[in-house]
């Protein structure tokens, strides 16, 4: 977990409610949802399996452990966890150097967030050497800590990473807007009791109390998102 938090002072936009926005990274702010079950795709087809495409909904958005050690299950594919770690790791960094598109808003957001000094965390399931490849593009300056997936004793659907970017930002769960696309992202930005704009990329997310549906990130801005504290109390 890599944190460059501000200065106290400038981590509440005066008059407003909010103290930190949370955002996932795939499917959320760039457009890799895709990426992976294409690299999943790829690496079952050279272990001589054809993955059904309805397991896409049951993979998406989650962790590495459940999401490969579903596939492995599913195929009976004779792989270790850790071997196919690896291989989709391996597989989605090279894919990610070839195109890396962000999804629409997502440049503009992060660019008003920097711009009113409001404290903003990338937090992502993916693990630390495809997000600090990924910032690269985003820009690392643009996030005052960044959390990944294999640095929290439990990643997503738990609220231990919600909890985490949180806490290294000295800001309250409650307080928090969470910017997520898949159920199980959702699931761990509720479970910390945070905020949650759901933006879904892959499955139809439904909204509910403290929860948002949106189309489309360019219906995100930070009025948007400070608007969220006193509308859903």
């Amino acid at each position: 977990m890599t944190s460059t938090v501000p200065a106290l002072g400038t981590r509440t936009a005066e008059g407003s409610a909010l103290q930190a926005v949370l955002l996932d990274m795939d499917g959320t702010l760039v457009d890799t949802e895709g990426f992976w079950w294409d690299v999943e795709l790829e690496v079952f087809a050279s272990l001589g399996h054809t993955l059904d495409d309805s397991w896409r909904h049951v993979v998406v958005g989650g962790p590495m452990t459940r999401s490969a050690g579903f596939l492995i299950e599913a195929t009976g594919a004779d792989i270790t966890l850790a071997e196919l770690s690896v291989l989709l790791n391996d597989g989605f960094e090279q894919r990610i150097g070839r195109d890396l598109p962000l999804m629409p808003g997502a440049a503009r957001l992060l660019a008003e967030l920097s711009a009113h000094e409001i404290p903003t965390a990338l937090v992502s399931a993916s693990h630390r050497r495809i997000i600090d490849r990924v910032l690269k593009t985003l820009g690392p300056q643009n996030f005052a800590l960044t959390v990944a997936g294999d640095e929290v004793p439990r990643t997503k659907p738990h609220p231990d990473p919600y909890l985490a970017a949180a806490a290294g930002l000295g800001a309250d769960p409650a307080r928090c807007a969470v910017v997520e696309d898949t159920a199980t992202g959702v699931a761990a930005a509720e479970s910390a009791g945070c905020h949650v704009v759901a933006v879904p990329s892959v499955a139809p997310i439904t909204p509910a109390a403290r929860r948002t549906v949106v189309a489309s990130l360019e219906e995100v801005d930070l009025t948007f998102l400070r608007g969220l504290m006193t509308q859903m109390r």
